[in-house]
Order: C-alpha cells, then structure tokens, then sequence
C-alpha cells in the first residue's frame, strides 16, 4: 500500500469525488481527516472506517475551521503528510449575460471564497506540520482551469486562479512542501451551485452528462468519481512522486486533444483495421 501510515487531510470530503478520494487514500494504507460541511456526509464515514477517519465540521471559508480539522489530525494521528484541498461549487455554466446585477457580488465572492480562498487557508492552517513532515499540497482543479465552456466566468476564472495558487505555493514552499494540483472533466457527483444564485440546491447529477459523453469525451465515456481518485493516490505518495512540484494532471478524459471538426478522430479503428486484413482494401 503506497501511503501506509501517511496522515492526509481533505477539505469536502463527504460526498462526491471527495468521498471517492477518501476512500481509494484509505484503500492504499492512509489515515484521513475529513473538513466537511454535512454532518451526514461526516457521519457515513466514520460509521464505515471507524479509527481510520476523523471528521471536522466547518467551513472552509473559515482560518478557524480549517485550523480546526489540521489539529485534529495531528491530534489523532500524530502529524500530518498531505492537506487536499477539493470542496468547491460550479456556476452551472452561468454566461454572463445570464449572471443577474443584482446578484453578481455575491455570487463572484461566494465562489471565489469556496474555491480559492478556501484552498488559501487549508494551505495557511497545514503550513507548519506539512513543513515537519516534508509532505504535500494537493488542489483539485477542473479542466475549466484551462479551457473556456466548463463553466460560465466565475467558476472558470475561479479554476485559473488555483493554477496561478498551485504554482506560486509551489515556489515559496519549495524544497520543504511539494503543491500539485489535480484537474478532472466532467463528473456526475452531488456539486452544488452557489446559493447566490439560488443553486444552493440544483445538483450537477440532474444532469445527464453520460448521454452525451460518448461523443464529448475523447476517452469515449464519462469516468466516475472512482476514476478520478488514483491520482490523488500519485501526488500524495511519496514514493511515487518525488520530482513533482508545481505540476498539474489535467486528468479529463482528453479534452485538450479535441479536434477543430470533431472530439475523437479514432471511433472508426477497429473497422479501419479490419479493412487492412481485407485484400485490396485500404485504411
């Protein structure tokens, strides 16, 4: 098991692609602390991992909180290895047009609050155990950290500035803390939206991101929460990832290679193969 023993913290770890993290990190040896809002979420994960879980509810939004769930790691653990910043909320692709006056502060603060400012102070609360242990900052991204369309242009501005985080965190911390991002596609999870827009409740699961994945997604489907989560595995281990700082997998099913007039330029391989075992034919 590649994290035997390692002590990881992981902001909105309670459901969705944070509870898959939580459970792939437990699967290869980790213990896990876990800052969440939902008592529930919370917890589902202590009945089901019992000593291997500590669980903080609070705010990431909050110094205090996120303080909070560093010392009850360390207090339950005896240090700690790795913080994983990933609780974060989308715009459901709110354009700007769409984007109401009236609500367009509070809705730019509240996500900018949860999706930065968030990663910020877990960064700020994790500083000096993660400089005693030599360990690691993980921050999820999105693949709307580099590309235009995966989200209206708060949540997209709010991904390119954890780029700009990933990278500046990884030069002042550098040699003593390694910072590294992860940025997935496209996922069905609970991800909320911003109560300022009065999403607080729309989930991105009502949306059926499969049915069009296929012709979407370069990979040819739509990965789960699962699927995502052994890269978290690589960035935290240290075995496995020595050299890497400042680096960030865009993990997302290939959407940096779709093409001008198409998303995929294999789909017909296997008969274009099949073709060449034909006398006569040609690819």
């Amino acid at each position: 098991m590649r994290l035997l023993d390692e002590a990881i913290l992981i902001s909105g770890g309670g459901s969705g692609l944070g509870r898959a993290v939580v459970e792939r990190l437990l699967e290869e040896g980790a213990r896990v602390g876990v800052l969440d809002r939902s008592e529930q979420g919370l917890a589902a994960l202590a009945a089901a991992h019992g000593g291997r879980i500590v669980g903080i509810q609070g705010d990431v939004r909050s110094l205090a909180d996120n303080k909070r769930a560093v010392a009850a790691c360390v207090a339950k653990f005896g240090k700690l290895d790795c913080a994983i910043g990933n609780a974060g909320i989308w715009d459901f692709s709110t354009d700007l047009l769409a984007l109401p006056e009236e609500s367009l502060d509070r809705a730019f603060d509240e996500i900018f609050q949860i999706n930065v400012k968030g990663y910020l102070l877990l960064a700020k609360a994790a500083l000096e155990p993660l400089v005693q242990s030599r360990g690691s900052m993980i921050f999820t991204l999105s693949n709307a950290g580099f590309y235009p369309d995966g989200g209206g242009p708060l949540y997209t501005a709010s991904k390119h500035a954890v780029v700009g985080l990933v990278r500046q965190l990884a030069f002042e911390l550098a040699p003593c803390v390694r910072v590294n991002g992860v940025a997935p596609g496209g996922i069905s999870t609970d991800l909320r939206g911003p109560g300022s827009l009065g999403m607080a409740e729309r989930s991105i699961a009502g949306i059926d991101l499969a049915k069009t994945a296929p012709e979407r997604v370069p990979v040819g489907m739509l990965p789960t929460a699962h699927d995502y989560a052994a890269a978290y595995v690589f960035f935290a281990s240290r075995a496995d990832n020595v050299p890497a700082t400042g680096s960030i997998l865009n993990y997302d099913g290939g959407f940096g290679i779709r093409g001008l007039r198409q998303a995929m330029g294999g789909r017909d391989l296997p008969e274009r193969l099949a073709r060449l075992r034909e006398p006569g034919e040609k690819p």
